[in-house]
């Protein structure tokens, strides 16, 4: 059976500043900057696969 959804919490004073500045700098990244991130991230999952074994 599924269990229910928390209730989101409400974010006030620091934390909801530090939010919205956060929020507004993603929505202004440009193309290439988003395609760099990609990239970056793309080359770290990369090299963090040659320390991870799978076992199934």
């Amino acid at each position: 059976m599924a269990r229910p959804i928390a209730e989101t919490p409400i974010l006030t004073g620091a934390d909801a500043v530090r939010f919205e500045k956060l929020r507004i700098e993603v929505e202004e990244l440009s193309k290439e900057k988003r395609a760099e991130n990609t990239r970056k991230l793309k080359e770290a999952v990369q090299k963090a696969k040659e320390y991870i074994t799978i076992c199934i």
